[in-house]
């Protein structure tokens, strides 16, 4: 399987990510820092998108229904070079299911994940998964 996506800026101006249908803005100015992802967050936003996908693919192979999933996905940036380093995620998942196995399913994440183990393979990852009970 192969990916594919495009991007375009113009000068002194943000940019945006074409992908499929759909187009992502995101900042490569100052004027809009406070409003549109950096590249940094669009890199944790990648790796949190990796992991709600799992949990909805693995929620037909592992046969559990779900309301609802929340991730919190938190970094450190390194200087020289720069890179991400120690990524922590906390998965939430509403959930009355019994048969919902969360260290099955955050072993499955963990094995399965392309974007997961893409980044494993450059930095630390670590994190919980907690099943709570729909509101």
């Amino acid at each position: 399987m192969n990916y594919q996506i495009k991007a375009s800026s113009l000068s002194k101006e943000d940019a945006v990510i074409h992908i499929k249908k759909s187009n992502i803005n995101f900042g490569t100015t100052l004027k809009n820092a406070d409003t549109l992802p950096n590249p940094a967050e669009l890199f944790l936003g990648s790796f949190a998108a990796c992991m709600l996908k799992n949990v909805e693919r693995f929620s037909s192979m592992m046969n559990f229904t779900y309301l609802k999933a929340t991730l919190e996905v938190k970094a450190t940036r390194l200087e020289s070079p720069p890179r991400m380093d120690n990524i922590i995620y906390n998965l939430n998942i509403y959930s009355n299911d019994k048969k919902l196995n969360v260290d099955l399913l955050k072993k499955n994440i963990e094995k399965f994940g392309t974007i997961y183990n893409t980044i494993k393979l450059s930095c630390a990852i670590s994190g919980t998964i907690k099943t709570l009970e729909n509101v």
